[in-house]
């Protein structure tokens, strides 16, 4: 039996390629609004993160989201994908 490709992405704070299934991936849709895409089919350009907090702090400090997702990112925008980054990391 041939085995199934894993689709791959890169994490935009530790640069580490992982199964897409282990990220999460940061939409900003058509209109500009930026959020989690939980099911990873949103429409608009997609960022991949880790679970992991720290990979997030390190994207905010070097605004590396910002420039994946070619858009300026309000702080509190910043403020609500850190607690829904949380919550995923909790369920």
């Amino acid at each position: 039996m041939k085995k199934r490709k894993i689709p791959m992405r890169m994490c935009v704070g530790c640069r580490e390629a992982k199964p897409k299934k282990e990220l999460i991936r940061i939409v900003r849709n058509p209109e500009g609004e930026i959020h989690i895409d939980k099911k990873g089919k949103a429409p608009g350009r997609g960022a991949y993160i880790c679970f992991d907090i720290n990979c997030l702090e390190k994207a905010i400090k070097h605004k590396l989201l910002e420039r994946a997702l070619d858009v300026n990112i309000d702080p509190q925008i910043y403020d609500t994908l850190k607690s829904e980054l949380m919550e995923e990391h909790e369920s």
